[in-house]
């Protein structure tokens, strides 16, 4: 599970919107892509994102 105050601190790497946590992934609010966790530890790199 991912803390919430490092939720507040993230910001999706490709268009700087603030992110939330649904299905397991990072979700940014704004362009919708989404980021894996993998061991608890946030992937945000653009090239792993998902499109949505």
């Amino acid at each position: 599970m991912i803390d919430k105050e490092l939720l507040k601190i993230l910001a999706c790497p490709a268009c700087k919107a603030s992110v939330e946590l649904k299905e397991s992934k990072i979700c940014c609010t704004a362009c919708k892509k989404k980021y894996p966790i993998r061991d608890g530890i946030p992937v945000m790199l653009i090239e792993e994102a998902e499109e949505s």
